[in-house]
């Protein structure tokens, strides 16, 4: 089907792509398998991406979902940006293995904060998502029972505190601010003594990706968010444009089909991507586009990033 003279407008949302966290975690195993030679191990997806994690296997990356799956022991392991319980570093330590954190400083900062919180005998409510691998690594900086997952408004107006429990709530950092603001609304009319965070756990980037898509949106006959499907910001991206005026929103994943039929029945549509989707799989979905039609892209800006973080000394 070729609507070649079809004009189509853009409206690219940035910031978008990746974020400094993902940045981080990419170069550490980039400098990883420079400074260990090949192979180094990846515990989980170091980003939740198909295209970056077959671009590092094809340098030396191997990836496993446990330690217990690393045959050659002697190996360095990385643990993904998305953090990991305790036991895991304890494990490897265990195992005398060599092992680089790329947990994303973000993502530390609400372990070391759920820890304190922990140490004033304040029990603790994560809003996130239930088997998010950073939800299980948050949860699992403390013993059971001191974290408690809400993930919806229902579990906010459920939960039960016990007598005399001081309360206090800390966020999955790639939540809607939206879903979370809900959340955290029942809980503070419940609890009026609740602890907040001093400041959002909700990241810079997701924030800044989240405002961008809301912004375009309503001007948007359809929306398209390129990521993965487990990538949680991408998903919720999606959900950002459906409930800001584009009801036609989707995620364009590494299974998709190129959806040449919707585009062609729209005059406008947005475009963004997840944080850790590369820009090249952007430029990729408009080069195809390009091909079928008359292209006027215009980049709509909300905010300049600048946020960098530094690679772990042992690396350098």
């Amino acid at each position: 089907m070729k609507v070649k003279n079809n004009h189509l407008k853009i409206l690219l949302a940035a910031p978008r792509g990746f974020c400094a966290g993902v940045d981080r975690a990419i170069e550490i195993v980039k400098k990883s398998i420079e400074k260990y030679g090949a192979p180094v191990y990846v515990r989980h997806e170091i980003v939740h991406n198909k295209h970056v994690v077959d671009s590092l296997k094809k340098i030396g990356a191997i990836f496993v979902e446990e330690i217990d799956e690393i045959e050659d022991k002697t190996r360095p392991v990385i643990f993904s940006a998305h953090g990991v319980p305790k036991s895991v570093p304890e494990e490897a330590t265990n195992l005398n293995m060599i092992f680089v954190d790329a947990t994303c400083p973000l993502v530390s900062k609400v372990h070391r904060e759920a820890e304190n919180l922990n140490k004033r005998d304040i029990h603790i409510l994560l809003i996130g998502h239930k088997n998010h691998p950073e939800v299980i690594g948050t949860m699992g900086q403390l013993p059971d029972g001191k974290i408690d997952l809400i993930e919806t408004i229902e579990d906010a107006q459920k939960f039960q505190r016990g007598q005399n429990e001081k309360l206090a709530y800390i966020t999955q950092t790639t939540l809607s601010v939206d879903d979370t603001r809900d959340i955290i609304d029942v809980l503070k009319e419940r609890f009026s003594d609740i602890h907040e965070p001093k400041k959002d756990d909700i990241c810079y980037a997701t924030t800044n990706r989240q405002a961008a898509v809301k912004k375009i949106a309503k001007d948007c006959d359809n929306f398209f968010v390129i990521g993965s499907r487990n990538s949680s910001n991408s998903v919720r991206l999606v959900e950002v444009a459906k409930n800001n005026g584009c009801s036609d929103a989707e995620l364009i994943h590494s299974e998709s089909i190129f959806p040449i039929e919707k585009i062609s029945k729209c005059k406008i549509i947005g475009i963004s991507s997840g944080a850790s989707a590369p820009e090249i799989l952007v430029k990729e979905f408009i080069d195809n586009i390009k091909k079928e039609f008359t292209v006027q892209i215009e980049e709509v800006e909300i905010v300049k990033e600048d946020v960098t973080f530094k690679i772990p000394g042992k690396l350098n």
